[in-house]
């Protein structure tokens, strides 16, 4: 579970990037982060994982204070950031390796877990290349991987789908869903409304700051427009 409790953050002094947010993402559910460019969700999702100090407020991660206790906090989640162009100079295996040791997982389950996420990433026969040398959609794939190896009980992910091919898309949307339904928390951002509407349990619109609406496609109709897309109920509330 995440709880983000009155949360603000300023990069200008009077104008807030994240005005008084207020969100909880509950076990066993996909949760979309909507809205449009510079409305807010990196600057959220980068309080989340700790990247940013928050201004005010406070965010939980399975009960612990990301501001209080950031290093065992940050221990029970797995990142996706939206730029997978990270550790360039290392092998994809030297990537993942250095992960696996700072979570401290067992060399028996993160040769495992490589190899059977690598595959089904087809990403298998590229682990000894350096990361400089992979394509933009291989670099997703590779933070993907990295972002699960410890078997994180919360998945954050920025913009997961970027570059990635059909078919690892739908994988990890596969792998979204299969989390989700084992209880635990899946919290993604994504400008593909078709992914929303179909992937999600709830979303959440974001804009200038502000959260205006958080629920389930269904309560956005009622709300909204009957017999409307997400993506034109989507437009409509932001403009």
């Amino acid at each position: 579970m995440i709880e983000i409790k009155n949360v603000s953050k300023s990069y200008v002094k009077g104008q807030k990037s994240v005005n008084n947010l207020n969100l909880e993402i509950k076990d066993g559910e996909i949760f979309g982060f909507l809205g449009p460019n510079g409305a807010g969700k990196t600057t959220t999702i980068r309080m989340i994982t700790g990247i940013l100090q928050l201004d005010e407020g406070e965010i939980f991660i399975d009960g612990t204070s990301i501001s209080k206790n950031p290093v065992e906090a940050k221990k029970k989640f797995g990142f996706v950031p939206d730029n997978p162009d990270l550790f360039l100079k290392l092998k994809g295996i030297e990537y993942l390796n250095f992960l696996a040791d700072i979570y401290k997982v067992p060399k028996k389950e993160r040769l495992e877990k490589i190899e059977n996420l690598s595959k089904k990433f087809n990403i298998y026969e590229n682990l000894n290349d350096k990361i400089q040398n992979y394509s933009h959609g291989m670099r997703q794939k590779i933070i993907v991987i990295g972002a699960l190896l410890h078997s994180p009980k919360n998945w954050i992910l920025d913009e997961p789908m970027t570059g990635l091919d059909p078919k690892s898309s739908h994988d990890l949307k596969e792998l979204m869903r299969e989390h989700a339904k084992n209880g635990n928390t899946v919290f993604f951002s994504t400008h593909v409304l078709e992914v929303a509407e179909k992937l999600c349990d709830r979303i959440g619109i974001i804009n200038k700051g502000e959260l205006i609406f958080v629920g389930t496609y269904e309560e956005m109709k009622a709300k909204f427009k009957e017999n409307a897309s997400l993506e034109e109920m989507f437009l409509e509330i932001t403009e």
